[in-house]
């Protein structure tokens, strides 16, 4: 791993202060130098306007507005000082659904609890090293959920149920009948 981390803000989200005070350590230790701390969601979307982060690394259940809340508006509010920086989800429920819930808000990188240093650690070298493509739909604006690229792919969706696809498999599926018959 080549990252460094001497000049990279992380700001954490977490309504635990030994939680925010474990991963404040566990970043320092790896050498980030500029970590900034928040008690919730609107502490945090108060802090970014004054200094924005490089990275956002946020708990999953908090009060009064909860992680996937917190992600939904840094992803897609009007007035959020960036809209495109990376977040790392941390909790301890990692469940399915969970993790596809926290996805499907616009976390680039999920991290399940207990934390570790290493798992931090590959989590940032991730964001940093592999940054992944945003993009935006009707539903959804993030990093590109999808980590597997088909090289075989060539249109712009790419799941069976998406509006651009379903004409072109009605087609295929009439063709293959008709070579069937």
């Amino acid at each position: 791993m080549s990252a460094r981390f001497d000049y990279v803000q992380i700001m954490i989200v977490d309504d635990n202060n030994h939680m925010r005070t474990l991963v404040a350590e566990i970043l320092r230790a790896i050498g980030v130098k500029d970590v900034c701390e928040a008690v919730d969601g609107a502490d945090a979307l108060q802090l970014m306007r004054h200094a924005p982060p490089d990275i956002i690394i946020t708990d999953f259940a908090m009060e009064p507005i909860d992680g996937v809340e917190f992600v939904r508006m840094v992803r897609t509010s009007s007035d959020s000082p960036c809209p495109i920086v990376p977040i790392i989800m941390m909790t301890g429920h990692s469940e399915r659904s969970r993790v596809c819930e926290a996805r499907d808000s616009g976390v680039t990188e999920f991290l399940s609890k207990p934390i570790s240093a290493r798992g931090v650690l590959e989590r940032l070298v991730e964001v940093i090293e592999h940054p992944r493509p945003f993009v935006r739909t009707k539903s959804y604006f993030g990093p590109d959920r999808r980590r597997k690229m088909d090289k075989k792919y060539n249109g712009p969706m790419r799941r069976k149920t998406d509006e651009a696809n379903q004409g072109a498999e009605a087609e295929t599926e009439d063709s293959k009948n008709a070579q069937q018959n």
